[in-house]
């Protein structure tokens, strides 16, 4: 094609040392307008049409694939067709033209293949499996692998060498591309044994102190794993350190139906006490605990007549005590609370005694998981409890406060 320009400007009487440089311009000027007239069909007409297809479709995948450019960066392989199918006008550097175009066309089918991977996750984590069986860190594997197929296939189609050759020659460097990718082979075994053992999903609960993480697991990828905590905050935790240290993990409990609350309330020993007639009439007007009071009324009776005590005195035989009914009306509350889940594991126990008082713990489950109703649910029963207390006679243990002290000295001076 030059030859052929050169030759018609020299017959217009321009010299050949004019018409020579003017030949291989003109046809620089005409593949540069070919290329860029290929890049606007495409992009302004055939994506277009793309796009509007794809507004117009009722499934969501190609909506995702034109989100992740797979058709945008297709289009880029219309000019360096155009630039390959012409080099032949360029003699002397058409085999450069040639393998340049081919090496910029394998770059854009890679910047396609992997828009493509990122759309396949995208539409695979629509799906309940994706929460379960997370694919991320295996596309970014394969991604991995292909950024390193292609660069060996580009540099060996830049220097026109067998990509075998270049292969061969990488054994060498096997001990560098080790160390390279340490984190992402540590994150790809370690992602195979988090799926394989069912560790940890998109979307569980988990706690990580020493990472700073408590919060739902948002992301799992090759090397990182991203947790969204409660404050809103966002940690990343190296993949493979969820393999090496420990971190707990709270989807047991939002599997279970139930939400465990353990909690105790301090009671002043000084306030036990035997329950006498009086007590015992009042506490029988509260309706949860009036058949229980009543049921070991008659067992104590009983037990005292068969045994010949003499009740005169209430540290004889057997008698109830505003403690013990105290817990027995604790049992009976809970039992009747609409929110506690009565087919877990439900206490209300002592514990040892320790110089702030006597512990009763509240050892039951919730059946309503959502934290904050939770913590609405658990604020709700001690507020109850804390207000009852009194009425079994009884004190809650509490240090002394600057108030106590005042009041005291304001006794000794009145």
């Amino acid at each position: 094609m030059t030859e052929s320009i050169q030759a018609w400007l020299e017959g217009q009487g321009i010299a050949a040392s004019v018409a020579y440089p003017m030949s291989w311009i003109a046809v620089i000027i005409g593949i540069v307008i070919l290329a860029w007239l290929s890049n606007i069909i495409t992009k302004r007409i055939l994506l277009t049409v793309v796009n509007i297809a794809v507004k117009k479709s009722r499934t969501k995948w190609d909506d995702i694939f034109v989100e992740h450019k797979v058709f945008t960066r297709l289009s880029h392989i219309a000019p360096a067709l155009v630039i390959y199918a012409t080099s032949d006008m360029l003699p002397g550097i058409e085999t450069f033209i040639r393998q340049a175009s081919m090496a910029y066309m394998i770059l854009v089918g890679l910047g396609v293949w992997t828009g493509f991977l990122s759309a396949v996750v995208d539409i695979y984590q629509n799906y309940d499996v994706s929460r379960e069986r997370p694919i991320k860190g295996y596309i970014q594997v394969i991604k991995i692998v292909s950024f390193i197929f292609v660069a060996v296939i580009v540099i060996s189609t830049l220097f026109g060498q067998s990509p075998w050759l270049l292969l061969s020659g990488m054994g060498a460097m096997s001990a560098v591309l080790l160390l390279i990718f340490k984190d992402s082979i540590l994150g790809l075994v370690a992602g195979i044994q988090l799926s394989g053992n069912d560790m940890v999903h998109r979307g569980d609960w988990i706690e990580m102190p020493k990472f700073g993480a408590d919060g739902d697991v948002i992301d799992v990828s090759l090397n990182t794993v991203k947790v969204q905590n409660w404050d809103k905050t966002i940690v990343t935790i190296p993949t493979y350190a969820l393999i090496s240290d420990s971190f707990k993990n709270w989807r047991g409990m939002e599997e279970s139906g139930g939400r465990r609350i353990k909690r105790a309330i301090m009671i002043d020993v000084s306030s036990v006490r035997f329950c006498n007639d009086e007590m015992l009439a009042r506490f029988e007007k509260f309706e949860v605990i009036r058949d229980h009071i009543g049921e070991k009324k008659k067992e104590i009776a009983q037990y005292n007549r068969q045994h010949g005590v003499d009740t005169s005195n209430l540290v004889n035989g057997r008698n109830m005590t505003n403690i013990g009914t105290f817990r027995a009306y604790l049992v009976a509350y809970l039992k009747n609370h609409p929110k506690i889940h009565n087919n877990m594991t439900f206490i209300v126990r002592h514990l040892p005694l320790t110089e702030k008082g006597l512990p009763i713990e509240i050892y039951v489950f919730s059946n309503d998981q959502a934290w904050a109703n939770y913590e609405g649910i658990q604020a709700d029963i001690f507020d109850h409890i804390l207000a009852v207390v009194p009425m079994f006679d009884l004190r809650v243990f509490q240090n002394p406060t600057g108030h106590d002290l005042q009041s005291l000295t304001s006794m000794h001076t009145g």
